[in-house]
């Protein structure tokens, strides 16, 4: 009998070194070619790029020599047969830069009811805001012969995406890099490797089957806004913590809360998401009505727009996606990845608040437990 569990055991290490042996090329097969702007590209132009190829994040592009890198990175597009360089890209463009630069109204809460200026702002150049939020401060590629774990170490500390050179001029090169030339790049972000591992499940073991608290990718620290939160106040949430998204919690009957400020969200009951993403579903004009609106309705009205309703799996911002304490990991991950959502708010029996998983948190927490089982083995 222990000679069977032991041969049982073997052969699940084994396995997951198989694993563990993939890299950052491996996640890349199916991946299309990178969507970029330019860097004078406008604030609307920039928002419907970001509408119409589905994503939440675009690096722009500068002719080389005239910029500095984010970060003070260096990533050149180059020719593959002559090394001349065309493009220097700059940083990378997320729509909290977006709603960061529109909430910044110096301290004027008038100021960004007034149409004028919100168009005026949608017509800045997308180089003028690069580095509004914690991400835009750096920019990162990936080798493509970097290994999973360190793929994993990148992602476990924050960052969501990094570039990923398709035949790296930069010789004996593995892991991250703020120098880089290629003559074309690709893009992997946190969704992107926790669908591959979930493609990979049954080489991961009894680590999936493991609760979210048990493997410690609970995060109980979780900020929220209340029903009666405007849009406008909740996007200044957002710029002044630095988060992408906060549940919508219903407001208690004390007199003394402040609708325009976060409250934790701990033991709250929530009844929605408002995120950054969401104000893709958003045309100009929309926006402007918007705004002055509270979080929640506006969270219902997006609910309807066409991004959403087009994207079969999308999860539309009214919907609250969430999980008990004790949720596997892999009952999480599933969900991430189906409704294609970067956080699962954590609820109690009673449906409260207990805090929430994020892409940040399962990434850490899996390499963690990974390094735990090599050490054994």
């Amino acid at each position: 009998m222990q000679q069977r569990k032991d041969e049982q055991e073997a052969t699940a290490a084994k396995t997951t070194l198989r694993l563990l042996e993939k890299k950052v090329k491996d996640m890349l097969v199916d991946q299309g070619r990178l969507v970029e702007v330019p860097y004078t590209a406008t604030l609307g132009d920039t928002m419907n790029a970001l509408v119409a190829n589905k994503v939440v994040a675009l690096p722009v592009a500068a002719p080389p020599g005239q910029w500095i890198g984010a970060g003070g990175s260096m990533i050149l597009e180059s020719d593959k047969q002559t090394g001349a360089v065309r493009k220097h890209y700059i940083g990378m463009v997320t729509m909290l830069d977006i709603v960061a630069y529109i909430a910044d109204d110096d301290g004027s809460n008038d100021q960004m009811t007034d149409v004028a200026n919100l168009e005026k702002k949608m017509m800045v150049p997308v180089s003028s805001i690069i580095g509004r939020s914690f991400e835009g401060l750096s920019l990162w590629t990936l080798n493509p012969n970097t290994n999973i774990l360190d793929c994993m170490e990148l992602f476990s500390k924050g960052i969501h995406r990094a570039l990923v050179p398709v035949d790296s001029q930069m010789e004996n090169i593995q892991g991250v890099e703020l120098v880089e030339s290629a003559s074309s790049y690709k893009m992997l972000t946190q969704m992107d490797l926790l669908k591959f591992l979930k493609d990979h499940a049954s080489e991961l073991g009894e680590i999936l089957s493991s609760s979210i608290k048990e493997i410690g990718c609970l995060n109980q620290n979780v900020y929220a806004i209340t029903d009666r939160t405007k849009v406008i106040d909740a996007i200044k949430c957002l710029r002044t913590a630095l988060l992408n998204a906060v549940p919508i919690v219903e407001s208690s009957n004390d007199f003394e809360e402040d609708h325009r400020q976060l409250v934790d969200g701990e033991g709250r009951k929530p009844i929605g998401t408002f995120s950054a993403t969401d104000l893709r579903g958003c045309h100009l004009s929309a926006l402007q009505t918007w705004l002055p609106l509270r979080a929640l309705e506006f969270t219902e009205l997006v609910s309807r727009s066409p991004l959403f309703a087009s994207k079969e799996g999308v999860s539309a911002p009214k919907e609250m996606v969430s999980c008990q304490p004790q949720a596997a990991l892999a009952e999480v991950i599933e969900k991430i990845v189906s409704k294609h959502v970067h956080r699962v708010w954590v609820v109690d029996e009673q449906g409260l608040l207990a805090g929430l998983v994020s892409l940040t948190d399962i990434v850490g927490a899996l390499r963690v437990s990974l390094l735990s089982k090599i050490d054994v083995m």
